[in-house]
């Protein structure tokens, strides 16, 4: 039983460390994230305005073709009026003259809208190049800077991590399982062990008579106020050497 518990501690001591150099990172990989996320929703941003200018302009394109049509349609009605013969079929040419007309001034101010559009979002991706430019020379510095840290400790990382992963090999899958529930809970520290009669993780007092069936080492304990695990002097100091 005191090889499950040494295997326990043993854990906890590598993960310390795995935890020490990821605090060496500080923000970094947050702030990478952050800014790559910023990033990605100005791209969308403008790849939208983009599309929308594309729509605009082949809307445009089709008023300008269908104004044509209708500008052909005019011209052609207005030559037959000169060919009526009663004024029933020269009602009906004015009136389709008319509608050509309108249809086309509607067309027209459709038109003078859609440039308005399209030269407002060709600002708008103007003003927004600067600030994209900023954002990508700023992930380019920070990704640099963690790729740095990282590469300081790669090594010692590499080798605590296959260290880790010989423990995890031997340890019990019901005590690793408690092990990650624990220290997902507990920022990190799933076991802990007895200082001047107390838990080291939370500092309260254990009885006295726990402490004494700790000490045992022939079974799992866990503090009643943090729940964490509770390990032996004896078990720590044999983990650490």
């Amino acid at each position: 039983m005191i090889s499950r518990l040494k295997t326990l501690y043993e854990l906890q001591l590598i993960d310390d460390q795995l935890d020490e150099l990821e605090e060496l990172r500080g923000d970094l990989p947050h702030a990478v994230e952050s800014l790559e996320s910023k990033i990605n929703e100005i791209k969308s941003s403008v790849a939208e305005k983009e599309d929308q200018k594309k729509e605009s302009l082949n809307k445009r394109k089709e008023n300008e073709e269908e104004i044509e049509k209708l500008q052909a349609n005019q011209k052609r009605f207005k030559a037959q009026l000169y060919q009526v013969r009663n004024n029933k079929e020269y009602d009906a040419l004015t009136k389709e003259i008319d509608h050509a007309e309108e249809q086309g001034k509607k067309l027209e101010t459709e038109n003078d809208s859609l440039a308005d559009l399209s030269k407002r979002l060709t600002e708008e991706i103007e003003e927004i190049k600067p600030q994209l430019t900023e954002l990508k020379q700023e992930l380019k510095e920070k990704e640099a800077e963690l790729k740095e840290i990282v590469k300081a400790n790669e090594k010692e990382e590499a080798k605590l991590k296959e260290k880790r992963k010989e423990i995890v090999e031997k340890t019990k899958k019901t005590d690793y399982s408690a092990y990650t529930r624990i220290r997902k809970a507990k920022k990190g520290k799933a076991v802990a062990t007895i200082r001047r009669s107390a838990c080291s993780g939370c500092h309260n007092i254990v009885p006295s008579q726990r402490q004494l069936e700790i000490r045992r080492n022939n079974r799992l304990f866990f503090c009643e106020y943090c729940g964490r695990i509770l390990v032996s002097q004896e078990v720590s100091e044999q983990a650490e050497d």
